[in-house]
């Protein structure tokens, strides 16, 4: 597949780019080894100096380089520069952070001293995909760069213009050449870049399917892999749960980026007690979306990346009515062009349901009606997803148990699941392992090495 910008909002391609041969392969490779060669022997306050000043750069071009994100995966502007507003934030993070978080660990042993060395292991190539296009990359270079790594990125197909973006920040940010390079290549030859001597870890955030030829690949060579794949998260509302709070959040939770995101809320698992009220209001919510043009500050909800994309997403609903479950609004591609699809909401949905074991992509919210909190517990674990949860309620007895049942990467209580460079992001089950972003992130991919002192 070749790598073309492809704008959904108007289903045409604007410009291609050639893949790399397997010689330029080869010699970006060869680059990135002789870089980190070099790269590893700079100081911690070196590196920090270059991710400062990509963020002071991305923060100088907010709506150029969001622009871009909008143009190439439908994402609404807004959701575009909050994106580029992020990446900076977690440029500056590692930046401030990094230093101390690799910083030589004391252990206390019979020895005169002992402690825990961390050292970078060289080129780490990422698999990334294409609905956050620059927040996920920037999520795996920040600590990796900030250790001593240096990144191969092998984007999604369709974000080209936005890969060689976050190539060239870095360059004018200052980081010499072969410390951060884009690789145009096919997902076929992903296994055998994995397999090269020349790679020393993957990680990957996609789907199922990709994850797991990845993790093969990885573990036939032997390498180190982390893998942020797919979610079907629990949004659980609670008899003693603010429901203007929880509606209100459950929208966003929902729509956000178009509704094609691993973390964002997909199956709400509603008591009795406010089920009733809470699909009312939700639908309500939910049918009142502007769907439109990205680029409008009054859409609320933009295209779906690709046409198949768009017909899967209705293909599913499609699916899900014909197993039972009643369609409150929406569940129609609209008129025009672009690959849009209008906001659903889905009631009467059950486990047994396929739509309720696969991960949805795009605005279609799947209800589910339960008695009491354990079987809202037990209604969140029926999937093999385990990315993130947001359960809803007042009663602590309610979350303490939530916390602990709930089979998940995170639980967010009265709040929407989110990203932060503070906190350790990943998941459990088949939707992958190892972590992102905090201390548990930087340190992936290290040497943790143990130094005795007789």
């Amino acid at each position: 597949m070749p790598y073309a910008t492809t704008n959904p909002a108007t289903g045409k391609t604007e410009k291609v780019f050639p893949t790399h041969t397997p010689a330029e392969v080869d010699a970006l490779l060869d680059r990135a080894v002789t870089a980190f060669s070099s790269y590893k022997e700079t100081t911690y306050a070196d590196r920090a100096r270059h991710l400062t000043t990509a963020a002071e750069l991305l923060e100088a071009e907010v709506p150029d380089v969001a622009r871009i994100l909008t143009t190439e995966m439908g994402k609404t502007f807004a959701a575009a520069k909050a994106e580029v507003s992020k990446c900076a934030v977690a440029l500056r993070w590692f930046a401030a952070h990094g230093a101390e978080l690799l910083a030589d660990e004391e252990i206390a042993t019979s020895a005169k001293r002992s402690y825990v060395h961390y050292q970078p292991i060289g080129a780490v190539l990422a698999v990334m995909p294409w609905n956050f296009p620059m927040w996920q990359v920037i999520r795996f270079a920040a600590p990796a760069l900030m250790v001593g790594n240096v990144g191969l990125l092998k984007h999604a197909s369709n974000v080209p213009q936005t890969a060689l973006a976050i190539e060239d920040l870095f360059r004018r940010a200052g980081l010499p050449e072969g410390v951060f390079t884009t690789l145009f290549v096919e997902s076929k030859d992903v296994a055998a870049l994995i397999d090269d001597p020349r790679i020393a870890a993957v990680t990957i955030t996609g789907s199922e399917g990709a994850g797991m030829s990845v993790a093969e690949a990885a573990g036939h060579a032997l390498k180190k892999s982390v893998l942020e794949l797919g979610g079907s998260d629990p949004f659980v509302v609670l008899p003693s749960a603010d429901l203007d709070a929880c509606v209100r959040t459950a929208v966003t939770a929902r729509v956000q980026n178009n509704g094609q995101s691993c973390i964002a809320a997909k199956r709400f698992i509603v008591v009795d007690a406010v089920h009733d009220e809470f699909l009312e209001r939700f639908g309500e919510a939910m049918a009142a979306l502007v769907v439109g043009d990205p680029f409008d500050p009054a859409t609320d909800v933009g295209p779906i990346v690709t046409e198949s994309q768009r017909d899967e997403l209705r293909s599913q609903v499609e699916e899900a009515v014909r197993q039972g479950a009643t369609a409150h609004t929406g569940a129609a591609v609209p008129e025009g062009d672009g690959w849009y699809f209008a906001p659903t909401v889905l009631s009467g949905v059950t486990t047994d349901m396929q739509a309720a074991q696969v991960e949805i992509f795009g605005p279609v919210a799947m209800v589910l009606r339960v008695p009491d909190v354990e079987t809202a517990i037990a209604t969140a674990n029926a999937t093999t997803f385990g990315l993130g949860s947001s359960v809803w309620s007042n009663d602590e007895a309610e979350i303490a148990r939530c916390i602990e049942g709930i089979e998940a990467g995170a639980v967010f209580v009265n709040a929407m699941v989110a990203s932060t460079p503070e906190m350790p992001f990943g998941g459990i089950k088949r939707s992958g392992y190892g972590r992102e972003l905090s201390e548990l992130g930087i340190k992936e991919f290290t040497n943790a090495k143990t130094v005795w002192i007789a």
